[in-house]
C-alpha cells in the first residue's frame, strides 16, 4: 500500500520531485503589495495594511474586530489575559495539540489542564469535557473552582484540529453552565465552518495563525477575532506595548506586548486572503481524491464532522497501529513524499507531564494511528 500511496500522490502533483507537507503558494497580488509596502516606508507594525488586514479578516469570518499580531501563539497568549487567565489559574485545553496551545497557557503563569478528543474531529470531546466538569469542578460565586486542585478554572481552548471544526456549540453550552469563557484556537482552520458560521467566532474570543505552512500566510503572524468592543480594546492596547494615545509622548499605562503584526506581512496577507475561496475550494477537492484512493485501498481518510465545511488544512489517514504508522512514515518520507505523525501528547512532554487531566484513551488512541500526508494547493487539480 505505501509504494501505491507515494505513487498516487506523486500523480496528483504531477512531479518527481520533493513533495512538501504544506507549501504556501504565492500566484496572486503578493510581489505587488510588498513593493507597495517598501515603497511607502511603513514596514514595521505602523502602515495602512495592517488595518486593512485586519478589517478584511473580520468581514471575510463576520467577526466585529479583528487585531493583527506577530503570530498564532501571541494571539493566544493576549487571548488568554484579556479574558482573565491569571498567574495559578487552570486553563481547560486538549492534549492532542501543538505546543503553542500549552505554552501561551503557561506564560500567563497558568496550568493547562487536559481533556479528551474525540475521534470524529480530533478536537475536544463535549462528553469528556462534561465528565471532567461534573467530577472535578464547582461553582463558587460565579466562577469555576477544580475541587480536587484548589485552582480556579478561568478558561476553556478548544483546537479546531487540522482545520476541521469541533463540536464548539455543545462544548461552550458546558462551559456556560460553570461560567467559563471560551477561547477557540482557530490557528489551522481558516475558512472552515460550522452551520456555515466561520470558526473562530464562537467563542468569546477566537485566534488565527497564519504561519508559513497555514492556508494563507503572513510569513509569521496571527489574529484576535472577538464580537467584544472591550476584549478587543484591551488585546489591541496590550499587543501595542500599552501606549497611550499622544502625537510624540511616549506613555504606557500597564505592561504591554510588542505584538503587533509589521506591515510587510499584512500586505503579503491581503493578497493571500484574496485566493483564499479558491484555496478552500482547491484542497476540498484534493480530499475528495484521497478519499476515492483510500476508499479503493481499504485506507481510513479523515473527513470533516457532520454539519462542517473544512478547509482540509492537513489531509489525515488512520492506520492499524503505531507499527504501521511509524512504517507509513519512513517509506514515505524516504521516497520524497512529506508525511508527518500527529503530534505527542502534551501529558506526554516532560514539562507538560503533571498537569491535572481526565481519561485520555482517544488521544493517545489518535497520537499512534494518524498520520498528516501532503496537503498544499494542487495545480491542474479537477474533480
Amino acid at each position: 500500500m505505501f509504494n501505491e500511496f507515494i505513487k498516487f500522490v506523486r500523480q496528483l502533483y504531477q512531479t518527481e520531485k520533493f513533495i512538501p507537507l504544506h507549501a504556501p503558494r504565492f500566484v496572486g497580488n503578493e510581489k505587488k503589495y510588498l513593493l507597495e509596502t517598501i515603497d511607502s516606508t511603513f514596514v514595521s507594525s505602523a502602515g495602512q495594511s495592517v488595518e486593512d488586514f485586519e478589517q478584511k479578516i473580520a468581514s471575510t469570518t463576520s467577526a466585529d474586530y479583528a487585531i493583527s499580531t506577530v503570530n498564532g501563539t501571541a494571539a493566544l497568549h493576549v487571548a488568554l489575559i484579556v479574558i482573565g487567565v491569571s498567574h495559578g489559574d487552570e486553563v481547560i485545553t486538549q492534549a492532542l495539540t501543538f505546543v503553542a496551545t500549552c505554552n501561551a497557557i503557561h506564560y500567563c503563569g497558568a496550568n493547562p489542564v487536559f481533556v479528551d478528543v474525540d475521534k470524529s474531529t480530533f478536537g475536544m470531546s463535549p462528553d469528556a469535557l462534561s465528565n471532567y466538569l461534573e467530577e472535578h469542578a464547582e461553582i463558587r460565586n460565579g466562577t469555576a473552582w477544580n475541587k480536587t486542585t484548589g485552582r480556579r478554572i478561568s478558561a476553556c481552548v478548544p483546537m479546531h484540529t487540522f482545520g476541521h471544526p469541533v463540536e464548539i456549540n455543545k462544548i461552550i453550552e458546558i462551559c456556560n453552565q460553570y461560567y467559563i469563557p471560551v477561547i477557540e484556537d482557530a490557528a489551522e482552520s481558516l475558512g472552515s465552518t460550522l452551520n456555515t458560521k466561520y470558526t473562530g467566532t464562537f467563542g468569546a474570543i477566537g485566534v488565527l495563525s497564519f504561519n508559513g505552512n497555514k492556508i494563507i500566510t503572513t510569513g509569521g503572524g496571527g489574529m484576535i477575532l472577538t464580537d467584544s468592543k472591550s476584549l478587543a480594546h484591551t488585546a489591541k492596547h496590550l499587543t501595542t506595548t500599552a501606549r497611550l494615545a499622544h502625537n510624540w509622548n511616549y506613555e504606557h499605562d500597564e505592561v504591554g506586548y510588542n505584538y503587533r503584526m509589521p506591515n510587510l506581512n499584512a500586505a503579503l496577507g491581503l493578497a493571500q486572503l484574496e485566493q483564499l475561496s479558491g484555496f478552500v475550494d482547491n484542497k476540498r477537492i484534493l480530499a475528495e481524491h484521497y478519499r476515492d484512493w483510500c476508499s479503493a485501498n481499504n485506507v481510513h481518510f479523515v473527513m470533516e464532522p457532520y454539519a462542517a465545511r473544512s478547509n482540509y488544512w492537513l489531509n489525515a489517514l488512520i492506520l492499524n497501529d503505531a507499527n504501521e504508522r511509524d512504517s507509513f512514515l519512513n517509506a514515505t518520507n524516504s521516497n520524497g513524499v512529506m508525511t508527518r505523525p500527529a503530534w505527542k501528547p502534551m501529558h506526554q512532554l516532560e514539562m507538560y507531564k503533571d498537569c491535572h487531566h481526565g481519561p485520555l484513551h482517544n488521544t493517545e488512541w489518535v497520537s499512534e494511528r494518524v498520520v498528516n500526508i501532503p496537503s498544499s494547493v494542487c495545480e491542474n487539480l479537477s474533480k
